[in-house]
C-alpha cells in the first residue's frame, strides 16, 4: 500500500524540487514560479502557504514530471 504524501509548506516544496533540479526563477505575490536547468525546461508554480494539501500536491508532482513514489524518495532525503 502506498504511503500517503506529507503536507508540506510551500517552502518546503521548494526545497524537495530544488533537489529534483528545479531552481527558484522569480516569485510574484504569493506563488513561486521554479524551472528545470536541464530539459525539459519544465516551469512549476508553487504557492507560498503554509500549508499544501495533499491534492494540490499530487498536481504540483504531476506537473513537474515526477512520480509520487520519486518524490518520496528526494523528501525523505
Amino acid at each position: 500500500m502506498p504511503r500517503k504524501l506529507p503536507i508540506l509548506s510551500g517552502a518546503e516544496l521548494v526545497k524537495v524540487l530544488e533537489k529534483a533540479g528545479f531552481f527558484v526563477h522569480h516569485q510574484k505575490g504569493s506563488h513561486i514560479i521554479l524551472k528545470r536547468r536541464e530539459p525539459p525546461h519544465i516551469r512549476v508554480v508553487v504557492p507560498a502557504h503554509r500549508e499544501i494539501r495533499r491534492g494540490l500536491l499530487r498536481g504540483i508532482i504531476s506537473e513537474a514530471g515526477l512520480t509520487r513514489e520519486e518524490f518520496l524518495k528526494l523528501y525523505e532525503k
